[in-house]
């Protein structure tokens, strides 16, 4: 990779590359904790994190809201004459910023990268210029594509949904625009592409028939799967869950609402999931508990780095601050191996107030930071053994003799019930779960002691 790129403007001046300088650095814009090249567990940090930066907050989002105009003044937008001179100097802004951080990766939505034009013809062919371009910025800065997608819910319309939308018309436009960003995924040697159901659900069962919107999102991802693989695509595909907002139920509620869909329509052997901590815990879930979910069904995928606001109910898109949350989750994708397919991409913006243009850089370099020491911790856990020892011995009755002829499944329920009657009440099952003991040692991890 080169030590960063600049194109024909430098949108970040004053900013140079952004270097590790150790926990005692009191310098913003270095990271503490993210060294790149440190080997942890036999890889790289790189290897294991793959930070990805997302163009649609990064580079799009300007700080309105429900309540205000925009706060975030970007020059690549306002230094522009046409929609598609923007889209170039925000894929100049987008390269530099990402080059001075050091991310290897990065996502889009085809509306951030490119303008939409007065038909679908138009729209693709700005998507084609503008990713020609990207195209060719990957291969001189060596920054790849972690997946891409399509925005099908912004346009007013996806109001009804693009996939269940009742009218076939919208379908066959949602159609369009995922083909084109499909095609283009591929040309920017994707790694995965996402779909994400942003109003893929209803805001009334009075006007829905949620069994004929299901089967026609399921339809819709299987021709889309059966496309992108024609056209010789062998990435991963990803749901992400989310269980509302903006509507009121969303088909893909949760990671374990995903799963069951996927099977029912037998399309787990493609799909992947996408977690978003967020989303997580918009479905009250743990960030773990949603990326553990995953792994036991053998449909870990990718993570959307982020986090909520707990007292409110919205997806505020937060960047990750909580050593305990992120050593947790990458505990969970440790556990499996790390990530085959996917990264750790920055689904997060800089608040509403957070205007100096170093701010985006303070925000990244935060959240990696973050996950850098949550792999540190994550791995002493892993390598000390208590915890996993603890949990093998907890379930070390199903590991010979009866309990494990039960899950072998060569007991009936005949011959289960005879060994409960013959072994009495007694104390079973009057066994200290250890919790607190458990919460204390990781805490111990926590700190490094």
């Amino acid at each position: 990779m080169a030590d960063y790129f600049v194109g024909s403007k430098e949108y970040f001046p004053g900013i140079g590359k952004i270097k590790y300088e150790g926990p005692k650095s009191d310098n913003p814009l270095a990271f503490k904790y993210y060294d790149a090249e440190k080997v942890v567990g036999g890889k790289k940090m790189k290897d294991h994190l793959k930070f990805a930066v997302a163009y649609w907050h990064s580079f799009c989002a300007d700080g309105t809201d429900p309540f205000g105009a925009s706060t975030i003044i970007h020059p690549w937008k306002t230094d522009a004459k046409t929609p598609m001179e923007g889209a170039e100097h925000k894929l100049d802004a987008a390269f530099e910023f990402i080059t001075k951080l050091g991310a290897e990766f990065y996502a889009f939505h085809d509306r951030d990268i490119a303008p939409e034009g007065e038909t679908p013809a138009e729209s693709e062919k700005n998507l084609i210029a503008i990713t020609d371009k990207a195209k060719k910025y990957q291969d001189a800065t060596g920054v790849k594509l972690l997946w891409g997608t399509a925005n099908i819910f912004t346009n007013p319309r996806f109001l009804n949904g693009a996939a269940t939308n009742p009218e076939f018309g919208v379908v066959a436009l949602a159609a369009a625009q995922i083909k084109a960003a499909i095609d283009a995924t591929i040309k920017l040697g994707g790694a995965g592409y996402t779909f994400w159901g942003g109003r893929e659900g209803y805001m009334s069962l009075l006007n829905t028939d949620m069994k004929r919107e299901k089967d026609h999102l399921a339809k819709f991802l299987s021709i889309a799967r059966d496309y992108a693989r024609k056209q010789g695509f062998k990435g991963a595909f990803y749901i992400e869950p989310k269980p509302m907002e903006p509507t009121k139920h969303q088909y893909d509620f949760d990671t374990e609402t995903v799963i069951g869909f996927l099977r029912y329509y037998g399309l787990d052997k493609d799909f992947r999931l996408n977690i978003e901590a967020n989303h997580a815990e918009l479905a009250n879930h743990d960030f773990a508990h949603e990326l553990e979910t995953a792994a036991a069904a053998g449909l870990f995928g990718s993570v959307d780095a982020n986090r909520g606001e707990p007292r409110n109910g919205w997806d505020t898109d937060q960047f990750p601050n909580s050593y305990y949350e992120t050593a947790a989750a990458m505990l969970s994708i440790l556990k499996v191996g790390g990530f085959t397919t996917g990264g750790l991409n920055f689904d997060a913006k800089i608040r509403r107030n957070s205007v100096d243009p170093a701010d985006l850089f303070i925000a990244h370099i935060g959240g990696m930071d973050a996950f850098a020491a949550g792999l540190e911790i994550a791995n002493r856990v892993i390598t000390d053994g208590k915890i996993a020892g603890f949990v093998k011995n907890r379930y070390s009755s199903f590991d010979s003799g009866d309990g494990a002829q039960f899950e072998k499944g060569g007991l009936t329920l005949e011959a289960l019930s005879g060994i409960g009657t013959k072994a009495g009440y007694g104390k079973t099952g009057l066994t200290s779960g250890k919790q607190e003991y458990l919460e204390n040692i990781f805490n111990q991890y926590l700190l490094g002691l």
